[in-house]
Protein backbone atom coordinates (compact mmCIF):
# COMPACT_ATOMS: atom_id res chain seq x y z
CA UNK A 1 0.00 0.00 0.00
CA UNK A 2 2.58 2.56 1.00
CA UNK A 3 4.73 1.77 -2.53
CA UNK A 4 1.47 2.49 -4.12
CA UNK A 5 1.04 5.96 -2.41
CA UNK A 6 4.25 6.77 -3.17
CA UNK A 7 4.30 5.94 -7.13
CA UNK A 8 1.09 7.84 -7.30
CA UNK A 9 2.61 10.86 -5.43
CA UNK A 10 5.96 10.25 -7.72
CA UNK A 11 3.64 10.59 -10.82
CA UNK A 12 1.47 13.18 -9.79
CA UNK A 13 4.85 15.42 -9.30
CA UNK A 14 5.93 14.51 -12.75
CA UNK A 15 2.68 15.31 -14.27
CA UNK A 16 3.27 18.75 -12.65
CA UNK A 17 6.55 19.36 -13.89
CA UNK A 18 7.45 21.64 -17.04
CA UNK A 19 7.43 19.46 -20.20
CA UNK A 20 4.32 17.26 -19.04
CA UNK A 21 2.32 16.97 -22.36
CA UNK A 22 0.92 13.71 -22.27
CA UNK A 23 -2.63 13.57 -21.26
CA UNK A 24 -2.91 10.15 -21.80
CA UNK A 25 -0.46 9.04 -19.06
CA UNK A 26 -2.80 8.36 -16.38
CA UNK A 27 -4.96 6.10 -19.10
CA UNK A 28 -1.93 4.42 -20.12
CA UNK A 29 -0.98 3.82 -16.01
CA UNK A 30 -4.64 2.90 -14.96
CA UNK A 31 -4.44 0.56 -17.82
CA UNK A 32 -1.19 -1.49 -18.08
CA UNK A 33 0.69 -0.90 -14.91
CA UNK A 34 -0.80 -4.29 -13.32
CA UNK A 35 -0.03 -5.84 -16.29
CA UNK A 36 3.54 -4.73 -16.47
CA UNK A 37 4.36 -5.13 -12.50
CA UNK A 38 2.84 -8.98 -13.59
CA UNK A 39 4.87 -8.95 -16.43
CA UNK A 40 8.37 -7.73 -14.44
CA UNK A 41 7.33 -9.90 -11.87
CA UNK A 42 7.78 -13.36 -14.05
CA UNK A 43 10.89 -12.19 -15.36
CA UNK A 44 12.74 -10.79 -12.29
CA UNK A 45 11.14 -13.36 -9.96
CA UNK A 46 10.89 -10.34 -7.42
CA UNK A 47 7.57 -8.59 -7.21
CA UNK A 48 9.49 -5.35 -4.69
CA UNK A 49 11.68 -5.48 -7.65
CA UNK A 50 8.70 -5.35 -10.80
CA UNK A 51 6.34 -2.91 -8.65
CA UNK A 52 9.68 -0.54 -8.39
CA UNK A 53 10.78 -1.32 -12.19
CA UNK A 54 7.20 -0.71 -13.40
CA UNK A 55 7.05 2.73 -11.51
CA UNK A 56 10.50 3.72 -13.41
CA UNK A 57 8.90 2.57 -16.45
CA UNK A 58 5.84 5.30 -16.26
CA UNK A 59 8.00 7.91 -14.47
CA UNK A 60 10.29 7.71 -17.41
CA UNK A 61 7.52 7.97 -20.02
CA UNK A 62 6.47 10.86 -18.19
CA UNK A 63 10.04 12.40 -18.42
CA UNK A 64 10.31 11.68 -22.21
CA UNK A 65 6.78 10.36 -23.52
CA UNK A 66 6.54 8.22 -26.56
CA UNK A 67 7.44 10.00 -29.85
CA UNK A 68 3.81 9.17 -31.29
CA UNK A 69 0.72 8.01 -29.37
CA UNK A 70 0.00 3.89 -29.15
CA UNK A 71 -3.02 2.65 -31.92
CA UNK A 72 -3.78 -0.18 -29.72
CA UNK A 73 -3.00 -1.45 -26.20
CA UNK A 74 -0.81 -4.04 -27.54
CA UNK A 75 1.04 -1.80 -29.35
CA UNK A 76 1.50 0.36 -25.74
CA UNK A 77 2.52 -3.07 -24.30
CA UNK A 78 5.15 -3.23 -26.53
CA UNK A 79 6.67 0.01 -26.01
CA UNK A 80 5.87 -0.13 -22.30
CA UNK A 81 7.97 -3.52 -22.42
CA UNK A 82 10.75 -2.68 -24.64
CA UNK A 83 11.77 0.23 -21.77
CA UNK A 84 11.41 -2.38 -19.31
CA UNK A 85 13.51 -4.78 -21.11
CA UNK A 86 16.11 -2.55 -20.77
CA UNK A 87 15.87 -1.15 -17.16
CA UNK A 88 15.83 -5.16 -16.22
CA UNK A 89 19.02 -5.53 -17.99
CA UNK A 90 20.31 -2.40 -16.48
CA UNK A 91 18.97 -3.83 -13.14
CA UNK A 92 21.14 -7.14 -13.84
CA UNK A 93 23.92 -5.22 -15.12
CA UNK A 94 24.14 -3.16 -11.66
CA UNK A 95 23.55 -6.38 -9.68
CA UNK A 96 26.35 -8.39 -11.28
CA UNK A 97 28.67 -5.34 -10.68
CA UNK A 98 27.71 -5.10 -6.63
CA UNK A 99 28.12 -8.70 -6.56
CA UNK A 100 31.87 -8.27 -8.31
CA UNK A 101 32.65 -5.55 -5.45
CA UNK A 102 31.19 -8.04 -2.35
CA UNK A 103 33.20 -10.68 -3.65
CA UNK A 104 36.52 -8.21 -3.81
CA UNK A 105 35.65 -7.07 0.05
CA UNK A 106 35.54 -10.55 1.05
CA UNK A 107 38.69 -11.76 -0.28
CA UNK A 108 40.77 -8.95 1.13
CA UNK A 109 41.17 -9.03 5.55
CA UNK A 110 38.52 -7.17 7.58
CA UNK A 111 41.06 -4.71 8.96
CA UNK A 112 41.76 -3.27 5.04
CA UNK A 113 38.22 -2.59 4.59
CA UNK A 114 37.02 0.65 3.42
CA UNK A 115 33.79 2.65 5.70
CA UNK A 116 30.30 1.89 4.49
CA UNK A 117 30.63 5.33 2.72
CA UNK A 118 33.76 4.83 1.24
CA UNK A 119 32.18 1.20 -0.11
CA UNK A 120 28.63 2.62 -1.45
CA UNK A 121 31.05 5.92 -3.31
CA UNK A 122 33.28 3.05 -5.13
CA UNK A 123 29.77 0.94 -5.59
CA UNK A 124 28.27 3.72 -7.06
CA UNK A 125 31.17 4.71 -9.38
CA UNK A 126 31.76 1.05 -10.40
CA UNK A 127 28.06 1.72 -11.67
CA UNK A 128 29.01 4.65 -13.68
CA UNK A 129 31.54 3.61 -15.28
CA UNK A 130 29.68 0.49 -16.01
CA UNK A 131 26.79 2.37 -17.40
CA UNK A 132 28.86 4.21 -19.97
CA UNK A 133 31.13 0.84 -20.65
CA UNK A 134 27.98 0.12 -21.83
CA UNK A 135 26.54 3.22 -23.91
CA UNK A 136 30.30 2.26 -26.00
CA UNK A 137 30.37 0.44 -28.99
CA UNK A 138 31.45 -3.22 -27.50
CA UNK A 139 34.84 -2.94 -28.84
CA UNK A 140 35.68 0.12 -27.63
CA UNK A 141 34.53 -0.97 -24.22
CA UNK A 142 36.93 -3.76 -24.68
CA UNK A 143 39.61 -1.85 -25.47
CA UNK A 144 39.56 0.11 -22.97
CA UNK A 145 39.35 -2.55 -20.45
CA UNK A 146 42.31 -4.59 -21.93
CA UNK A 147 44.10 -1.42 -21.69
CA UNK A 148 43.28 0.23 -18.21
CA UNK A 149 42.06 -2.91 -16.39
CA UNK A 150 44.00 -5.31 -18.03
CA UNK A 151 47.57 -2.93 -18.25
CA UNK A 152 47.83 -4.39 -22.09
CA UNK A 153 49.57 -2.30 -24.46
CA UNK A 154 47.78 -0.81 -27.23
CA UNK A 155 49.76 -3.10 -29.43
CA UNK A 156 48.09 -6.18 -27.64
CA UNK A 157 45.00 -5.18 -27.64
CA UNK A 158 44.91 -4.80 -31.49
CA UNK A 159 46.04 -7.84 -31.72
CA UNK A 160 43.21 -9.12 -29.66
CA UNK A 161 40.46 -7.18 -30.99
CA UNK A 162 41.88 -8.20 -34.51
CA UNK A 163 42.31 -4.20 -35.80
CA UNK A 164 44.78 -2.19 -35.92
CA UNK A 165 46.49 -0.26 -33.27
CA UNK A 166 45.27 3.45 -34.74
CA UNK A 167 41.67 2.07 -34.18
CA UNK A 168 42.77 0.84 -30.76
CA UNK A 169 43.87 4.58 -29.95
CA UNK A 170 40.31 5.61 -32.07
CA UNK A 171 38.61 3.32 -29.28
CA UNK A 172 40.53 4.50 -26.37
CA UNK A 173 39.57 8.16 -27.29
CA UNK A 174 36.37 7.41 -27.55
CA UNK A 175 36.00 5.97 -23.85
CA UNK A 176 38.39 8.69 -22.29
CA UNK A 177 35.66 11.23 -23.74
CA UNK A 178 33.27 9.21 -21.91
CA UNK A 179 34.88 9.21 -18.62
CA UNK A 180 35.76 13.14 -19.01
CA UNK A 181 31.79 13.52 -19.98
CA UNK A 182 30.88 11.51 -16.67
CA UNK A 183 33.42 13.98 -14.70
CA UNK A 184 31.95 16.43 -15.70
CA UNK A 185 28.59 15.76 -15.29
CA UNK A 186 29.14 14.51 -10.89
CA UNK A 187 30.97 17.82 -11.03
CA UNK A 188 27.64 20.04 -12.38
CA UNK A 189 26.04 18.05 -10.12
CA UNK A 190 27.78 18.58 -7.15
CA UNK A 191 27.86 22.43 -8.27
CA UNK A 192 24.78 22.86 -7.92
CA UNK A 193 24.22 20.52 -4.56
CA UNK A 194 22.77 23.13 -2.18
CA UNK A 195 24.41 20.72 1.10
CA UNK A 196 27.78 21.25 -0.67
CA UNK A 197 27.73 25.18 -0.72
Amino acid sequence: MRISIIIVCNIEAAMNAPGYTSPAIEDLYDVHHGWLKSWLSRRLGSTPDAADLAHDVFLRLILKPAPRGFGSVGEARAYLRTMARGMCINLWHRREIEQAWLDTLAARPEQFSPSAERQAMVLEALNEVGAMLLDLPAKAARAFLLTEACQMSQKEVAQELGVSTRMVRKYIAQAMLKCMQLQASQTASDLLDPDLV
